[in-house]
């Protein structure tokens, strides 16, 4: 079996804690059959995946390597095989060009252009596991986003859906501050358009209520703000990053590229992000619900499908 092996600048591995030298060229063999981690010569049917076991810096040797007798993990991506023979040595250079197949990246497993990170399908980006454009932050699948997470185009924030977003969980347009799901809020937890204030439900306010609507009933601004509330209900995140390795059979074939990219951005509903959040509730996280100004356990079933009791 063709394989590589990523070895230290003295073509040196540690296997179970004690060194071992290797020559271009030569066959080494044990005569027990091989044992993950413990005994044998590992290696990898991809020359990325190497990586997962060593760092990533032209410093370290890399070869092609044949592998042979008793082999583990055949259907794997880490190898440990009963005889190993050291084929040749490869430079950085034909490794960035196998590890990826697009051009001009210095990261590894890219399939687009001028990436220096890791996993991404796009091109320009800087960061990790993009499937976009121009990103320099991770898990993106739109482009030009400076964070994380985002499923929009030209976002600096984190997990935000819509578009040119620089704050934090926004799913509309244009926002500027954090937690809006209207257009054009510089403000923070707007569900209206183009609110410069605070908490505003309806559109070009300056200003921020002193009472608001909680649970469908008038409750004062100040009530709400120092109400002590469970942390679970700032989690709520309908865009998920699932990595390859979690990723199901069927979510494999649906999203076929998903290897390339190490992952797929699973967007949710709404109220399926509030089961995944409350799933990290504790008791003490209900109880602080059930105290939070107006709380009515049937309006609240009603927006995330959670019944409370």
């Amino acid at each position: 079996m063709k394989a590589y092996k990523v070895f230290d600048e003295n073509w040196t591995c540690t296997p179970a804690g004690k060194p071992f030298k290797y020559e271009v060229g030569k066959t080494y063999k044990i005569k027990e059959a091989p044992v993950f981690c413990e005994r044998g010569f590992h290696a990898c049917k991809k020359v990325n995946d190497c990586f997962s076991y060593y760092s990533f810096k032209p410093e370290n040797k890399i070869a092609e390597v044949e592998l042979s007798g008793i082999i583990l993990g055949k259907d794997g991506y880490k190898q440990c095989a009963q005889i190993i023979t050291i084929l040749k040595e490869l430079t950085w250079a034909e490794m960035l060009i196998i590890a990826n197949t697009g051009h001009g990246n210095s990261g590894h497993s890219n399939s687009g252009n001028s990436n220096s990170g890791h996993r991404n399908s796009g091109n320009s980006n800087s960061g990790h596991s993009n499937s976009g454009h121009r990103n320099s932050g991770n898990s993106n699948s739109g482009n030009r986003n400076s964070g994380n997470w985002n499923s929009g185009d030209g976002n600096s924030g984190n997990r935000n859906s819509g578009n040119r977003n620089s704050g934090h969980r926004n799913s509309g347009n244009r926002n500027s501050g954090n937690w809006n799901s209207g257009d054009g809020n510089s403000g923070h937890r707007n569900s209206g358009n183009w609110n410069s204030g605070d908490g505003n439900s309806g559109n070009f306010n300056s200003n921020t209520p002193e009472t608001i609507d909680c649970f469908n009933k008038k409750c004062k601004r100040e009530k709400w703000d120092n109400a002590e509330k469970p942390s679970f209900i700032y989690d709520i995140n309908p865009n998920l990053w699932i990595r390859w390795g979690d990723m199901t059979d069927d979510e494999k074939i649906k999203h076929e590229n998903a290897y390339v990219t190490n992952g797929y951005l699973k967007t949710v509903s709404y109220k399926e992000a509030w089961a995944d959040a409350f799933k990290s509730a504790s008791k003490k996280d209900v109880e602080l619900l059930k105290k939070i100004p107006n709380f009515d356990a049937t309006v609240f079933e009603e927006i995330t499908g959670i019944k409370i009791f």
